[in-house]
C-alpha cells in the first residue's frame, strides 16, 4: 500500500474522530448549571461577565475538542511512522551508513522524536493560539516557541537515556519489565527532586516573595501547620498567562510552595490565605509523597501490562513493521504508541485519585484557616482568570480534570462557612 493512500487513511481516521468530539462538545455545552445551583455563588452568571462567560463556553469547547483529539492524533503518527515503513527505512540506512555504531541510536531517536513532535505541532499551535486569542495566554510567539524548544531538548535527552536503558536491559531478556520498574523507582524520585531546582527555573523566574509582611503571613501559617518553611518562591508568570495559580513541589529538601504574580496582583489577602493553606495541606496530608508512590506504583502496571502487549505485538507485527526482535531500535514508535494508549486508559483512574487529593487540601486549608473568608470569591476569581468550565460534562471530568470542579469548591466552601455561622459572598 502506497504512503499516500495510508496518510489518506489515517487522515479519514482523524476526520472520523474529530465529527465524533465535534458532535460531543456541541452536546455536552460547557457551564451546564444544575436548577439547585441557579442564582447562587456556583452560579457563574453571577461571578462572569456576559461577554466572558460566552467566551468561556467556546473557549472550553474548544479546549476540550483539542484535547481529544490530541490523543488519536498522537497514535496516527506513531502507527504511520511504522506501517509507511519509515521506522524501518531510518534504521536500516543508518546501520549502511559510516556513522560509528555508538551514534546510530541517538541519531535514530532523534529522528523519531523531530518527526512526532512536527506532526504533533499543528495542535500545540492550535491550543497557543485559541488560548492567545481569548486572552488566557500572554505569551508571545517568541517566547512561546523558546519554550517549546526547551521541551524539545528536555523531551529528547530523556527519551534518549530512558530509551538506551531499556534496550540495554531487553537485550538481556528474563523479566525485564520488572527491572525496568526497579530502575525507574530511583529515576522517578530523582526527576521529581530536581524538577523544581532544576527544571522549572529553565522556564520560569524564581525569587523570594515581594512582599514581606506577606510571607511572614504565610509563614506564620506555616508554622500553625507544623511546616518547617523559611520563604515561599513567587514566579514571575504574568508575561505567560493571565491565570491564577499556586503550588506545591518537589520532594525533601527540594520541596517548594509557589506563588504566582498573577495570584499577588488580583487576590485580597484572605482569598492568598486560602490558596496557601490548600498548598500546605498537600504538604501535611503527605500528598508529594502519596503522588510518588503512586507514580512508582502505576509504572509497575503499565511495564507489565504494557510489556505483556508488546511481546504479543512483536511477534504478530514484527515483521511486516521491520521490528526484529525485542530490544530493536526501530521498535521505538510502537514503544511510544503503546505507552501513550496505557496513559490514555489510566486518565480516569489518575484523576479521580488527583481530585480526591484536592478535596481534601480544601478542606484542610478551611480547617487551618478556621474561616471560610475569600474561598468562594478565590475559586470564583480562578474561574474568570482563566475562563475554566466550572462544571464540565462527565467524560471531560474523567479525562481532563485534576480537581473538583470550581462548581463543588465554590459550594464546599459556602457549606463550611454556613456551619460556622459565616456570611458569603
Amino acid at each position: 500500500m502506497s504512503t499516500r493512500i495510508k496518510l489518506g487513511r489515517y487522515g479519514l481516521a482523524l476526520t472520523c474522530c474529530a465529527a465524533f468530539v465535534a458532535l460531543y462538545v456541541w452536546y455536552t455545552s460547557p457551564n451546564e448549571v444544575p436548577p439547585s445551583y441557579l442564582g447562587t455563588a456556583a452560579d457563574p452568571s453571577t461571578f462572569f461577565k456576559p461577554d466572558r462567560l460566552r467566551d468561556s463556553t467556546v473557549l472550553n469547547a474548544l479546549r476540550n475538542g483539542i484535547f481529544m483529539l490530541s490523543w488519536p492524533w498522537q497514535w496516527a503518527i506513531y502507527l504511520f511512522l511504522l506501517t509507511s515503513g519509515w521506522a524501518r527505512a531510518w534504521r536500516e540506512r543508518l546501520e549502511g551508513s559510516a556513522l560509528p555504531r555508538l551514534f546510530r541510536m541517538p541519531v535514530y531517536v532523534l529522528l523519531v522524536y523531530a518527526v512526532s513532535a512536527l506532526l504533533y505541532f499543528p495542535l500545540k499551535l492550535a491550543s497557543y493560539l485559541v488560548s492567545r486569542s481569548y486572552g488566557i495566554s500572554t505569551q508571545t510567539a517568541a517566547g512561546w516557541l523558546e519554550d517549546r524548544g526547551l521541551d524539545f531538548v528536555i523531551g529528547y535527552a530523556t527519551m534518549l537515556l530512558v530509551f538506551a536503558v531499556a534496550r540495554w536491559i531487553m537485550a538481556r531478556g528474563g523479566r525485564w519489565w520488572l527491572k525496568l520498574w526497579l530502575l525507574s523507582i530511583p529515576f522517578t524520585l530523582f526527576m521529581m527532586y530536581v524538577q523544581p531546582v532544576v527544571i522549572d527555573p529553565l522556564y520560569n523566574r524564581f525569587e523570594e516573595l515581594s512582599d514581606p509582611a506577606l510571607e511572614g503571613a504565610i509563614l506564620e501559617l506555616a508554622a500553625r501547620a507544623d511546616i518547617p518553611a523559611d520563604r515561599v518562591y513567587e514566579v514571575r508568570m504574568a508575561g505567560k498567562t493571565n491565570a491564577i495559580n499556586a503550588y506545591v513541589s518537589g520532594i525533601g529538601s527540594s520541596l517548594r510552595i509557589v506563588l504566582w504574580d498573577t495570584a499577588l496582583s488580583r487576590l485580597e489577602r484572605p482569598e492568598i490565605m486560602q490558596i496557601m493553606a490548600h498548598e500546605m495541606g498537600h504538604y501535611v496530608k503527605h500528598h508529594l509523597e502519596w503522588s510518588a508512590l503512586g507514580a512508582i506504583g502505576s509504572s509497575l502496571v503499565l511495564l507489565w501490562l504494557g510489556g505483556g502487549i508488546y511481546k504479543i505485538v512483536v511477534r504478530s507485527k514484527g515483521r511486516d513493521w521491520g521490528i526484529g526482535h525485542m530490544s530493536d531500535i526501530s521498535a521505538l514508535p510502537l514503544i511510544l504508541l503503546l505507552l501513550s494508549v496505557l496513559n490514555f486508559a489510566s486518565l480516569p483512574v489518575s484523576n479521580a485519585v488527583s481530585r480526591h487529593a484536592e478535596a481534601a487540601a480544601d478542606r484542610y486549608a478551611l480547617d487551618l484557616l478556621g474561616t471560610a473568608d475569600g474561598a468562594v470569591s478565590m475559586h470564583q476569581k480562578l474561574a474568570v482568570a482563566a475562563l475554566s468550565d466550572v462544571n464540565p460534562p462527565l467524560l471531560v471530568k474523567w479525562l481532563r480534570s485534576t480537581h473538583p470542579s470550581d462548581m463543588e469548591r465554590i459550594v464546599q466552601a459556602e457549606r463550611y462557612a454556613r456551619a460556622h455561622g459565616e456570611r458569603t459572598p
